[in-house]
């Protein structure tokens, strides 16, 4: 039923919108927005309930003469309501997404009435009539009697302002938590692994037992040690709330120190310290996580029960993850096997050594065909000892896809993945990765702003980002992300200036192209950058990627190699020696592939029959 009061105002939570003035308040305070996206709100609140179709959105709201820029411009102009509103697309409570169809309005709405006094507005304060009684002051001269009554307008002005405020914090709880991690007290440097570890629990702990959205590991682990002002770390992260602590370990007994502070006004909400022996030392993140998810008043209604782990197969789990986080994957998967010698019935060991054997196969440690064989032989026994372990259905599901073709199956785990740990960055990650492999980049570029609120000081992130961007062909914000993954790590380019040359390629900006291609190349070959800069100088654009092409053939057998060089026989108008090297990179299956539907480099090759038969092979709609 469609809402419409005339006079255009309405409340839905904690805002209201004012249809006719053009404006948005959250508890009385102006929440700013440009005109598209009011305009979009104004439409959706007053068809609350019902699916508004993106084609009844472009003729309402936008001219006919637009409509090449209508699906980007929408885009937008939901993303900006849904953070303005602290909303998203995957546990929407106001604006929810009906895939390729539109969206629906799912709050309760109700008109609001104009003569209720704003938040914002001054407290009227009635002075009083002068008295004759003598016992009031009536001996007082004037001027001593207005100074004391605007003393006391004053006074009640600042009180009325003071219960706002109030009003106004009761009324902001807690949607977002950063845990940062575990300072160390126990005097042994040798104990990081243990705070790290107990950092990672306490944060998949919260995730799992709260509604709350917790940043991923990568974005607070900057944080540790460091001495910055919290409000500040907050801002940073995008969070209202900062979860701090300290942990040591002398012999079998563990101390935890845990505080909960508001990010703007730097409040201690609540503190707690814990005394645990090594028998119950694998609950204490999941006890902790319940106390914080409660003060909070975000538990979920059915917390997972934790089982006891013996402290030997805990402290072996631990070292597992530690090692996994340095990328040293054989000895991370060493550790995982050790806590499941100890402890065989344990789920979560067998989803971590499942993620170390996926990365031994990424990076190159074991065969990928063997590495697909033991991580999904772990992964289904991680869920077969817990159907709830979304970690090893975002494992199971990734290599069910990329490297399997199983795309059906893949889809329902890595979807049961996410719904499972909707705060594991990873797990988003691998979800949109699903969908650019289905050719539905926008919907991946959804999840990836998912992925940037879970983990937003993440340079891997950042570029990956930037790469989906890519290839759903938003150029000019893909260029500015993988700017600003540059500017994390300004020691890794190499990967970012791979991709900016493939956009300004495709932004037709040549000189460009060429210029961040050659900075790539100098990363690992230096003494061909002045060569390839004169040949493109003398020669132009095909004589310059002739000659890369001799590079890139030198290294044919690498791993994903055979794709990139496919690319450039694509570039160079060469699909006859394109097709074998795609070909080849499906053999080695290099989960580069997995792009080959949506990526913008393969255009001039999809009216080919070769291009379907290769799809075929792949298992992908064609």
């Amino acid at each position: 039923m469609a809402v419409a009061p005339e006079n255009g105002l309405v409340r839905f939570g904690v805002f209201e919108l004012d249809t006719k003035a053009g404006q948005l308040t959250k508890n009385g305070i102006r929440v700013r927005l440009s005109h598209q996206p009011l305009q979009v709100l104004s439409v959706l609140v007053e068809r609350p309930g019902e699916v508004v179709s993106r084609k009844d959105l472009h003729k309402l709201l936008w001219s006919s003469d637009t409509f090449v820029d209508f699906d980007h411009g929408l885009n937008k102009s939901i993303q900006k309501l849904r953070d303005a509103l602290g909303d998203s697309p995957e546990s929407p409570r106001y604006i929810e997404t009906i895939p390729r169809t539109g969206y629906r309005f799912i709050a309760p709405v109700t008109e609001a009435s104009r003569n209720r006094p704003s938040a914002q507005a001054e407290v009227p304060v009635r002075i009083p009539e002068p008295t004759a009684n003598p016992s009031v002051g009536g001996d007082l001269k004037p001027k001593w009697r207005w100074l004391a009554l605007g003393i006391c307008a004053a006074i009640v002005a600042l009180a009325g302002t003071w219960l706002v405020v109030l009003r106004h914090s009761a009324a902001e709880p807690i949607h977002s938590l950063a845990v940062l991690p575990l300072d160390n007290l126990s005097g042994d440097p040798g104990q990081e692994y243990f705070a790290d570890g107990m950092s990672d629990e306490l944060i998949t702990m919260l995730a799992k037992d709260s509604t709350l959205r917790i940043v991923s590991r990568t974005s607070v682990m900057q944080y540790k040690g460091a001495r910055r002002p919290l409000p500040e770390i907050a801002r940073a992260l995008g969070v209202d709330g900062i979860l701090e602590g300290s942990i040591s370990r002398t012999g079998g007994q563990v101390h935890l120190t845990l505080q909960l502070i508001r990010a703007d006004t730097d409040a201690h909400l609540w503190a707690e310290s814990y005394d645990r022996s090594g028998n119950e030392v694998a609950e204490l993140p999941g006890e902790a996580a319940r106390d914080v998810a409660t003060r909070l008043h975000s538990a979920v209604a059915s917390p997972i029960p934790t089982r006891a782990v013996s402290p030997e197969a805990h402290d072996a789990y631990l070292r597992g993850w530690y090692f996994l986080g340095k990328r040293e994957a054989d000895k991370s998967a060493t550790y995982f096997q050790r806590a499941i010698s100890i402890d065989p019935s344990w789920s979560q060991a067998y989803s971590g050594l499942a993620e170390a054997f996926q990365t031994e196969g990424v990076l190159g440690v074991m065969p990928q065909t063997d590495a697909v064989v033991k991580t999904e032989a772990a992964a289904r026994r991680a869920i077969e000892l817990d159907p709830q372990n979304g970690q090893a259905y975002s494992t199971l599901g990734l290599t069910q896809g990329i490297f399997e073709w199983n795309w059906a199956d893949a889809g329902k785990n890595l979807k049961r993945g996410t719904a499972l740990s909707p705060s594991n960055s990873n797990a988003v990650f691998e979800y949109a990765n699903y969908l650019v492999a289905m050719n539905r980049p926008e919907d991946a570029v959804w999840q990836m702003r998912r992925v940037l609120e879970l983990d937003p000081q993440s340079f891997m992130m950042n570029r990956l980002f930037g790469e989906t961007l890519y290839l759903a062909r938003h150029y000019d914000e893909a260029l500015t992300h993988l700017q600003q993954a540059e500017e994390m790590e300004p020691g890794k380019p190499t990967q970012i200036l791979f991709w900016m040359s493939r956009i300004y390629e495709k932004k037709g900006m040549r000189d460009n192209a060429v210029d961040s291609d050659i900075l790539s190349v100098r990363a690992y070959d230096a003494a061909r950058t002045k060569k390839l800069r004169s040949i493109y100088e003398r020669d132009g654009w095909s004589a310059y990627w002739e000659a890369r092409m001799n590079t890139m053939l030198a290294h044919e057998s690498d791993f994903c190699a055979p794709y990139d060089i496919a690319v450039n026989y694509v570039r160079l108008g060469k699909p006859d020696l394109a097709f074998p090297r795609i070909k080849a990179a499906i053999d080695q299956k290099c989960w580069e592939v997995s792009w080959l539907m949506a990526d913008p480099m393969m255009d001039s090759i999809r009216n080919d029959p070769r291009y379907n038969d290769l799809l075929r092979s792949m298992n992908l709609p064609h």
